[in-house]
């Protein structure tokens, strides 16, 4: 398990393996649900990703957490963990939200995490309250459309973090672009573009996983 390697990484698979030796190896359910998501396709966040929002967490605690994408409910546990705090997840894909809840209520933070069954364009804009972290992690094209609400919800100080930013690399280069990406890439390239040029976001693109913009609130 710890062997694979996604297509979807954008670095060297010298350096994947080298940071992936670095992290301890997951245990229990957590080890579970990777082999799950292995065996069913299901994508869930890399572990030098969510090892990154995992530790991110535990510097700088939070007491709410947004996630708009929950797949198997397998980040959602981990920040949970790391947090101590309470995470809301929304999850559109109905067998997803079936097996997330499965896997939540066999956790020891299942009490900590509420899923939404919901298109997060149509959950988004009806949340109220304020969050200390949001991480996005879902449908890629749509980014620009959640970024409205997510700086609704964010608070002064609070931290927005987006997976999959450099989307196989393509965001950074033409020279890997498909055809058949092409629309996802150009919404992606104008969401960093928002982020950089945002007066109230600082933002700092990581290049690790599939890429990750991490941003803190000024304002």
């Amino acid at each position: 398990m710890r062997a694979l390697i996604e297509d979807d990484n954008i670095n060297y698979e010298y350096i994947i393996r080298y940071l992936r030796d670095s992290i301890p190896e997951r245990q229990g359910l957590l080890k579970e649900m990777e082999e799950f998501a292995h065996t069913y396709s299901v994508p869930i966040s890399q572990p030098e990703s969510i090892r990154f929002i995992e530790v991110l967490l535990k510097i700088k605690p939070a007491e709410k957490i947004l996630e708009v994408g929950t797949a198997i409910g397998y980040s959602a546990i981990i920040m949970a963990k790391a947090s101590g705090g309470e995470v809301t997840t929304i999850e559109l894909s109905d067998d997803a939200y079936r097996k997330a809840n499965e896997f939540i209520s066999r956790s020891d933070v299942a009490g900590k995490i509420n899923v939404i069954h919901g298109d997060a364009n149509e959950v988004l804009p009806d949340l109220e309250g304020s969050f200390d972290f949001i991480f996005v992690d879902a449908a890629k094209g749509q980014y620009n459309d959640f970024l409205p609400h997510c700086m609704r919800l964010l608070k002064k100080g609070g931290v927005l973090v987006s997976d999959n930013i450099l989307y196989k690399g393509m965001t950074a280069t033409d020279e890997l672009l498909t055809h058949r990406k092409i629309t996802i890439v150009k919404r992606l390239r104008s969401y960093i573009e928002t982020l950089k040029e945002s007066k109230e976001l600082s933002t700092a693109i990581i290049p690790i996983g599939d890429g990750i913009a991490l941003s803190f609130k000024e304002v």
